[in-house]
């Protein structure tokens, strides 16, 4: 460290220009440096196993008494861990599912946005429960992140996913165009993927609603899957093409679940968000054009890539496996 006992005093007119400068360097010297490896363990302990025991105590009062239920299938849901996917119509329904899931005698590990862990309180309850951060920004966060759900699963717990990435757009509340992260995951993994769907929650918190509908009192229900069947695209490279069709196996599952739930039969095409329109469901995925996301995009039967897919760094874009998260 220099010594400043001996320096001389400030030449008159350069003594607040120092002063700005002492001041830059201490700002600079306090700004936190760039974040390093993760090193969080996201396997579950006694003291984690505590930390849901005691949202649950406070959680799980609250929904009993605001919505009645009925559940489906949680009995089939597999003793090791395991992926689920679930279709998304109200803020509220993380808990409804997280709820079924701690219910059955797992630990749930949301996949949410890198941002929330930095929310005072409530990133210190996500981090405690250990859900697990999700960036787009570079491939080693997602590295990360895929790391981070490894050692979830290998502690039979499970992993949460909302595969369309936030709530749903359609006008009628049918589940919509899917992200890759789920399947990715699923066939890097090989773990189990159980679709798990739900209706009714919406009656108490609507989709984009700023305030809960109490009165009277509303019901919902939920259904546990078969697990989607992907045996047939593990094994082999991870191109476009075993991504896409994966996505679209989970798209099917999550909308003939929520169909079976509401008793209707679903469209016959599927909502994309960045179209803002439905499509028919095997229309080839791409991104919209400039300045036409609103106008109607020509089907065409152009042949889907072979080539083993290339995954680049995303800034300033919805995670893809979370994607949206609760």
């Amino acid at each position: 460290m220099t010594d400043h006992s001996s320096d001389p005093a400030p030449v008159e007119g350069r003594g607040r220009s120092s002063r700005r400068r002492s001041g830059s360097s201490r700002r600079r010297s306090e700004r936190p440096a760039p974040a390093g490896p993760d090193t969080t363990d996201y396997t579950v302990g006694r003291g984690t196993r505590l930390g849901f025991s005691a949202a649950a105590a406070v959680c799980v009062p609250v929904l009993n008494l605001a919505l009645g239920r009925r559940w489906h299938g949680l009995e089939t849901l597999p003793k090791g861990g395991f992926i689920v996917v679930a279709n998304h119509v109200s803020e509220v329904d993380p808990l409804v599912v997280a709820h079924a899931v701690y219910r059955s005698g797992h630990t749930f590990h949301f996949l949410i946005k890198d941002s929330l862990v930095s929310i005072p309180v409530l990133g210190k309850v996500f981090s405690g429960l250990k859900q697990i951060p999700v960036s787009r920004d570079s491939r080693t966060d997602a590295g990360r992140s895929l790391d981070a759900a490894k050692e979830v699963l290998a502690a039979d717990g499970a992993v949460m996913i909302y595969p369309e990435g936030t709530l749903t757009r359609d006008p009628e509340g049918w589940p919509m165009r899917a992200k890759t992260g789920a399947a990715r995951l699923a066939l890097t993994t090989g773990a189990p993927l159980i679709p798990i769907t739900h209706w009714g929650v919406q009656e108490l918190f609507g989709t984009y609603a700023k305030v809960p509908k109490f009165f009277p009192r509303k019901r919902y229900q939920l259904t546990v899957g078969e697990p989607i069947d992907l045996s047939d695209l593990r094994g082999g490279p991870m191109t476009r093409s075993v991504l896409t069709e994966a996505t679209e196996r989970i798209e099917t599952a999550l909308t003939e679940g929520v169909a079976s739930l509401r008793g209707q039969e679903p469209p016959e095409q599927i909502w994309d968000r960045s179209l803002r329109q439905r499509v028919p469901r095997r229309q080839p995925r791409r991104a919209p054009r400039a300045g036409s996301a609103a106008t109607p995009h020509p089907v065409t039967d152009q042949p889907k890539t072979d080539q083993p897919e290339t995954i680049q760094p995303k800034t300033n874009q919805p995670d893809e496996a979370q994607e949206d998260q609760p």
